[in-house]
């Protein structure tokens, strides 16, 4: 265990070099195509001198930061179960209390506050830089906070799953995998549901937009649309970030129309509304709930994959890791770490679905608008205001964009014959 863990820092030293290579000295360009200079696509024509080069330095740490951080949390659980803190954390919460619940709740605590610790100086350069660049804005203090908060429903959402997963193990170890998946079911719509009203108002406050005059507008979209609402919500964000966003959340009654008062404030109306558009398309085409659909299939063969290879792994080394069986919590990071590695894994596959997604809502944003300068003008503002690349290395398009490029989607708008394609829907 000693000479593994040795091997797999050395691994992970060897790796951390390798990507800072890659980005810092340009194994792939990402210069703009010849063809599209002087298009609307070409960072050039919307942006100064210093917002390109804060754009190109800005996003080549979030790449360096965003690859390092993939296997860190992959090594951080193996040195947890390796150097014997879960059997430790194990013994402590069956020593504090004798009932099953307690335990896996100190249990949870202690390795959410260890996990916690460990990513915190991670979190604060990150925070830092955004900061530095000028998309975060929070103070530390509002930024503390929402450490907090995310501290806290990540560690009741560990317990309740802890709970119910070895609760199903002790009962069946050959298919609790399946009535995980079961549960898994009516509790992800559940915090569809709850998360509007309960959850987001805990980071932000939410209230009615009070631009009538433009909420007027958004609802007459809506209405086309036929989504039931009856208010748009603005959130006050600019304490928080100069970034741009809007969302349409929720499921049912609790369905919300969402605006950030920094897309408010820096974008003009039909800016505003095309980007409306956008968001409610994915209401319209049931993005949600296809995305919710493909999610529980993943999720079945998540588990039953990870199931698998837990049983396997604990039959092979889990003395060795001072777990007792697969009903010992103890084993929690093993599948914590197995969690985190098949999602990894499908996440190409993912992103590129939620593209086509994003993709098929600028279509409908676009032919429902019809402005195709309000458009363009909107991207561009929400690429300046992120600081975000225009033509990413495919590397980081695949494993971190879940949204087309802004060269993808600028180059589509500029090319979309706005009268031609809405005559061919009519």
């Amino acid at each position: 265990m000693q000479r593994f863990l040795k091997w797999l820092f050395i691994g992970y030293g060897l790796y951390v070099i390798l990507i800072i290579l890659y980005f810092v000295f340009g194994v792939e360009s990402t210069n703009l195509p010849e063809l599209y200079k002087g298009t609307a696509a070409d960072p050039e024509t919307f942006m100064n001198d210093r917002q390109l080069f804060l754009t190109y330095e800005y996003s080549k740490i979030r790449n360096i930061i965003f690859f390092l951080l993939i296997p860190f949390e992959w090594v951080l659980y193996l040195t947890i179960l390796v150097i014997g803190l879960s059997e430790r954390f194990r013994n402590w919460s069956y020593s504090a209390s004798k009932f099953s619940v307690i335990q896996k709740a100190i249990y949870v605590f202690w390795l959410s506050i260890l996990s916690f610790v460990v990513m915190f100086p991670i979190d604060y350069i990150r925070y830092i830089i955004s900061k530095y660049y000028g998309v975060t804005a929070s103070t530390f203090s509002i930024w503390m906070k929402d450490q907090f908060i995310d501290f806290w429903i990540n560690y009741l959402f560990i317990i309740l799953m802890a709970i119910v997963i070895y609760s199903l193990i002790r009962k069946t170890e050959k298919r609790w995998w399946f009535y995980t998946w079961c549960l898994s079911i009516p509790f992800t719509i559940f915090l569809m549901f709850i998360q509007p009203v309960i959850i987001d108002p805990l980071y932000n406050d939410f209230y009615p937009l009070k631009n009538k005059e433009l909420e007027e507008k958004i609802l007459n979209i809506a209405s086309q649309a036929n989504i039931p609402a009856e208010h748009v919500y603005e959130v006050n964000m600019s304490e928080k970030t100069n970034a741009l966003n809007a969302y349409v959340t929720g499921i049912g009654s609790n369905s919300r129309i969402v605006l950030w008062d920094t897309t408010l404030n820096k974008l003009e109306d039909d800016e505003i509304l095309f980007v409306m558009a956008h968001e409610m398309a994915h209401y319209v085409k049931k993005h949600i709930y296809v995305g919710v659909a493909i999610y529980l299939v993943l999720s079945f063969l998540g588990l039953f994959i990870a199931a698998k290879l837990m049983k396997a792994i604990i039959a092979r080394w889990g003395n060795n890791l001072g777990i007792k069986g697969l009903h010992d919590i103890a084993s929690l990071p093993l599948l914590l770490l197995l969690i985190s590695i098949l999602t990894f894994a499908i996440s190409p596959i993912s992103n590129a679905f939620s593209r086509y997604q994003e993709h098929s809502a600028d279509e409908y944003a676009i032919e429902m608008t019809k402005d195709q300068d309000a458009a363009i003008r909107a991207f561009q503002k929400l690429t300046v205001a992120g600081l975000s690349e225009v033509n990413p290395p495919a590397i980081v398009k695949w494993l971190r964009y879940g949204h087309p490029t802004m060269l993808e989607r600028l180059v589509f708008l500029e090319n979309f014959e706005v009268d031609e394609e809405v005559d061919e829907v009519k």
